[in-house]
């Protein structure tokens, strides 16, 4: 069922829908895209999935979302690192491993960023996902990795990371299991000291533990 194929996978038939939209619709840069109703019943999925997967094409700056207005085309067609990448992978299936360790290179660069900046460190941020930690509140995998990206301030960076996450298949878009949370309570304690050392090792165990529901490798 369509249900229940996997993010990365939704995300490429969301791309590929978009891109026969433009040629079938003749959309040009400004023009504005079909609503998210629309595009759910055209693919037959649930409107969160659709919202999820434009909420990651906007931060890619693909396509531009107008309060009130729609969202709208950017200048897609232009965006060639979309084709690169799922070139990339569709020809070369055991390339994905390549992806993962690419887009773990930029989750650890935003934690030794972190750790070395105590402006970073005291961001309140932290301390809120500790806080739903303690009172085991639902938390998504992705928020965390997400806002360790942003603290960096880095815009490429993120933009990057946001698409090697769609293409690796990692199960960032769940919540954190009970199991889980003291290893990530671990690693923000650790994040929020500057201790490195520690912080690399807890979330090297958390992504261990995380990649490991895939049931491979």
């Amino acid at each position: 069922m369509k249900s229940q194929k996997s993010h990365s996978k939704m995300y490429l038939e969301i791309v590929s829908e978009l891109r026969n939209l433009i040629q079938e619709e003749n959309i040009k840069t400004g023009g504005k895209l079909p609503s998210e109703r629309v595009l759910a019943e055209r693919m037959q999925v649930g409107r969160s999935t659709i919202r999820e997967a434009l909420r990651s094409l906007e931060l890619l700056g693909l396509i531009e979302t107008r309060r009130g207005e729609g969202t709208f085309l950017a200048d897609f067609q232009q965006n060639q690192f979309v084709d690169v990448l799922s070139g990339f992978i569709l020809q070369q299936p055991t390339s994905i491993h390549d992806v993962r360790k690419t887009r773990e290179i930029h989750e650890v660069a935003a934690i030794q960023a972190i750790c070395r900046q105590p402006a970073l460190q005291q961001q309140p941020v932290w301390n809120s996902f500790l806080m739903k930690i303690e009172q085991n509140m639902r938390i998504k995998r992705i928020h965390l990795v997400r806002e360790m990206i942003v603290a960096t301030g880095n815009r490429l960076s993120l933009k990057i990371w946001m698409l090697l996450t769609q293409y690796s298949q990692v199960p960032y878009s769940e919540e954190m299991t009970i199991d889980e949370q003291g290893i990530v309570k671990d690693f923000l304690t650790a994040l929020v000291a500057g201790d490195e050392k520690q912080a690399l090792h807890n979330y090297f165990s958390w992504t261990e533990r995380v990649e490991g529901e895939r049931g491979e490798e």
